[in-house]
């Protein structure tokens, strides 16, 4: 892993991550941590610079159209404990379930927007575990 690999990672997690979980808190009304799978982004740049695009704005987005009631944010708070990002090498390794609490999103970031599910695809995984 490079400097600038290092530095994009600190921002992240210093200045980014904080600012989309309190996002989220507001959005649902309670706390759901993100984690990243950082050892999965050792050497792409690239995929670290669209990290927060392409999927925390979009979880964040998807998470909005549910949320919408106190209903929405019931559901949410009691089944979704935490968001976990991992960044895979190819389109074909992309994948997104939500099992145990646990929303799992595997991104091509490199690949900018052919690598990432959709607002709408990220809020059907999540109602269908609602």
């Amino acid at each position: 892993m490079g400097l600038l690999e290092r530095r994009k990672i600190k921002e992240l997690q210093d200045v980014t991550f904080p600012e989309r979980t309190a996002e989220l808190a507001e959005i649902c009304g309670g706390e759901i941590a993100y984690e990243v799978d950082w050892d999965s982004f050792a050497s792409d740049l690239e995929g670290l610079n669209f990290l927060d695009n392409l999927s925390c704005h979009r979880t964040n987005m998807a998470l909005r159209q549910i949320c919408v009631d106190d209903m929405g944010k019931d559901a949410v708070c009691d089944v979704l404990a935490r968001i976990l990002l991992k960044n895979v090498p190819s389109k074909a390794d992309i994948r997104i379930s939500f099992e145990n609490g646990v929303l799992e999103m595997h991104c091509a970031y490199a690949l900018r927007t052919d690598g990432m599910f959709s607002d709408t695809e990220i809020r059907d995984v999540l109602l269908g575990g609602l």
